[in-house]
């Protein structure tokens, strides 16, 4: 009797195991593979996100379409910077060996870097030109980081910058 019970425990040890492991299974396949991750600090403050949703295909090009439409996104993570502070940007590996753009406002501040990181005076990256060539200081910007490809943009990671005086 007691060997009818144990062997009727391992039965639903075992079938408990398996809709465990099925669950798991099938939870893991509801995810999306993360993305290589871009990371932007400003004095002690880091920020680290992965490529904006839409705007990565797993290190495919994407449509001319969408590219361009990604490069007007805002971030979902934002950073408050003081005037002359330094904004620092790294990348994964994985995004340095396709090579990179940072866009801030719409203007290419670094085009085709290959290193994993990259340092600028925050002032570089408040101001738009207008149509004469004359500098418009800006309070808020998106700084955007771009991974090359040979048929287009890979991806597009977004970080929100708004100045404080």
């Amino acid at each position: 009797m007691t060997a009818a019970l144990f062997s009727r425990g391992k039965g639903r040890r075992a079938a408990a195991a398996v809709g465990a492991v099925t669950l798991g299974l099938v939870a893991l396949t509801a995810c999306d593979k993360p993305t290589p991750l871009a990371t932007v600090t400003v004095g002690s403050t880091s920020k680290t996100t992965e490529a904006t949703k839409g705007c990565y295909t797993d290190g495919k090009a994407l449509e001319e379409k969408k590219w361009r439409a990604c490069l007007n996104r805002e971030g979902a993570r934002t950073l408050t910077v003081h005037s002359g502070e330094k904004v620092r940007v790294g990348v994964d590996p994985e995004i340095a060996e396709s090579g990179w753009t940072l866009v801030a406002g719409g203007r290419v501040v670094v085009d085709d870097t290959k290193a994993t990181y990259r340092s600028f005076d925050s002032d570089l990256l408040f101001v738009r030109q207008d149509e004469t060539g004359q500098l418009i200081p800006l309070k808020e910007v998106t700084l955007t980081v771009v991974e090359a490809g040979e048929s287009g943009p890979k991806g597009l990671w977004h970080f929100n910058l708004k100045q404080e005086s």
